[in-house]
């Protein structure tokens, strides 16, 4: 049914800098994963780990191996698969939102809020532009880990039916991923997932938390901890536009212009 929309994300211990170690592991989870999703969700910078050091794995070379990577995933598999990477364009870097639908489409979104405590801000460029892809029916809101915290970018005015976070989130903040991810869906009456990794990297320690949460804050599906995992699931649109309309809280939210 063109209102069902089936789910897999995937969360998984990404090879600090390996881009070819994480199209392999990738590849074998999606080979055993027989959800049929039409939806395939992977972290962020699921290809190197969240590194500040673009110029040692991101080039134009590098942009082209993943991105056909990805169009061969999606192809295979008949489903729009996400996932961001450290990108290269014109002697800029940026942490950009890749969608690549079944056809080859590609759509992209670059990551607005550059987390500071690592000094993104002086590595990367941030975006501009709030993107909303479409899926079937499914109007899908795409987003990086940090803008997380920043729910006037997410505000949702019924321009959207499900917001995508994928993330690098450590372990040691694991309750405000949770608390947040959970808030984002109920104050903007939508399906939320949010796709983080596990393992460590050489400055952190990822446990998990991968987890498709319905309009109302309701968990559906979550990952267990510390595991290489595909979380499958389903979302019904006809479920969305009955809460919607039976609770309209949409149309008293406040109207707001953004500003450079």
């Amino acid at each position: 049914m063109l209102d069902e929309l089936k789910l897999s994300l995937v969360q998984f211990d990404i090879a600090w800098e390996d881009m070819e170690v994480n199209f392999h592991k990738v590849s074998e989870m999606l080979e055993n994963d027989h959800f049929n999703s039409g939806l395939i969700i992977l972290p962020e910078m699921f290809n190197s780990g969240f590194t500040m050091r673009p110029e040692r794995i991101a080039s134009d070379e590098t942009n082209r191996r993943v991105i056909n990577w990805m169009k061969e995933m999606a192809h295979k598999h008949e489903a729009t698969i996400l996932g961001s990477m450290a990108y290269h364009e014109e002697g800029r870097y940026y942490n950009r939102f890749l969608a690549v639908e079944p056809n080859g489409h590609l759509t992209s979104y670059n990551k607005r809020h550059l987390f500071r405590m690592t000094g993104e801000q002086n590595v990367y460029e941030k975006g501009e532009d709030r993107v909303i892809i479409q899926v079937g029916k499914w109007r899908v809101a795409l987003f990086v880990c940090y803008d997380l915290r920043f729910p006037v970018w997410s505000r949702n005015l019924k321009e959207y039916d499900m917001a995508v976070y994928v993330a690098n989130w450590p372990h040691k903040r694991r309750e405000v991923w949770q608390t947040l991810l959970k808030a984002r869906a109920i104050e903007n009456q939508c399906y939320v997932v949010g796709v983080n990794r596990v393992g460590k990297s050489p400055s952190e320690y990822y446990s998990g938390q991968t987890m498709l949460i319905d309009y109302q804050g309701a968990v559906l599906n979550e990952a267990a901890d510390n595991i290489e995992v595909v979380v499958t699931g389903m979302v019904n649109l006809n479920d969305l536009e009955a809460f919607r309309t039976t609770f309209p809280a949409w149309m008293d939210a406040d109207q707001f212009n953004f500003l450079p």
